[in-house]
């Protein structure tokens, strides 16, 4: 499975910004606004066009209600100014962790749920078996800015959460774990530089999910799950820890030569080809270029297809609308 390079979206439930609240955060800062200014298909019809990658932003919150009400649509009530309804169902009103990108400003998700979303990743998986695996990477958000709803932090409790909503949607028969990867290997590292990764033929429709979080989230995950043993969720370790398989390296333009070696050794890696708007308005290439030649297992992008919300003819794939092929630095 580690032969195969493919591309995914980054944020990938995120709906655009609405013109009147985007103009309360340009009031605020133009160049916020324009970094968050894209949106993404449906995750089902991401995935349909070929994308193998997705990426779930989860907030704690366990009694439920915590984030029903955004203040960003409160200061356009507050003047008289029309906006679109939101969560009309209360799904927000739900206990269990929320999806969306910033508490307030960024808030609209195709599915607020991170169970609903991973029951639609599901549905889609089911009906497509025989699909290459689904990677799914989790960014634990708690980060509260003045004048925000004040996000929960991701403790124990939250971990365990995070573990029971994925255990609960999705079955066990239908994900890759550490532990399948490590089998009778003494850890999970020793089996994907000696081993290797399980054959593509092994892992159809099946799904991994890779936790992209600060330091401090990530050692206590494995406080709760020494060396990833029972885990559900890969981690993002340095090369050297005994749970080290998979890596995130953001920028392929400055560790282009620690990616290529991450790569031939056995560790899969992500990275991106663009970020926060400036490729896609720039319509420049370069860092995707990069991305591809680093050999990245997984290269992120808001632009599998142009944006609609600016002029711009950026878009990234591997030609002939293509979003997987076999890895140029694994295969030849």
């Amino acid at each position: 499975m580690n032969d195969t390079q493919v591309i995914g979206s980054h944020n990938s439930y995120k709906i655009g910004i609405e013109p009147a609240v985007m103009a309360l955060i340009a009031a605020k800062s133009k160049e916020q606004a324009r970094s968050l200014e894209y949106e993404h298909l449906p995750m089902p019809d991401q995935l349909s066009l070929g994308l193998r990658k997705l990426e779930l932003d989860v907030y704690h919150d366990p009694e439920g209600g915590r984030f029903t009400s955004p203040a960003a649509l409160g200061l356009l009530d507050s003047q008289g100014i029309k906006h679109l309804p939101y969560d009309e169902e209360g799904k927000l009103k739900e206990k269990g962790m929320k999806l969306f990108h910033v508490q307030d400003i960024d808030f609209r998700s195709h599915q607020l749920l991170f169970t609903d979303a991973l029951a639609e990743i599901l549905e889609w998986s089911n009906e497509h078996p025989s699909h290459h695996p689904i990677y799914i990477t989790l960014n634990l958000k708690e980060s509260t800015y003045p004048g925000f709803t004040p996000a929960l932090p991701f403790d124990e409790g939250a971990m365990d959460s995070l573990e029971l909503e994925i255990n609960t949607v999705i079955p066990q028969n239908k994900l890759i774990r550490p532990d399948d990867v490590r089998g009778d290997f003494a850890s999970l590292e020793s089996a994907i530089l000696e081993k290797g990764w399980p054959l593509l033929s092994e892992v159809q429709g099946k799904i991994m999910f890779i936790l992209d979080a600060g330091t401090d989230k990530t050692e206590l995950y494995l406080s709760l799950y020494p060396q990833l043993e029972g885990a559900t969720i890969f981690a993002n370790v340095e090369e050297g820890n005994p749970a080290a398989a998979v890596r995130i390296i953001n920028n392929p333009e400055t560790n282009q030569d620690y990616i290529q070696s991450l790569v031939k050794k056995g560790y899969i890696v992500r990275t991106r080809s663009d970020e926060g708007t400036k490729q896609a308005r720039d319509n420049d290439y370069s860092q995707f270029e990069l991305a591809k030649s680093s050999g990245a297992h997984i290269i992120s992008t808001d632009y599998y297809i142009p944006s609609e919300l600016f002029e711009s003819s950026y878009i990234v794939n591997f030609g002939e609308g293509k979003y997987e092929r076999l890895n140029p630095l694994r295969t030849k």
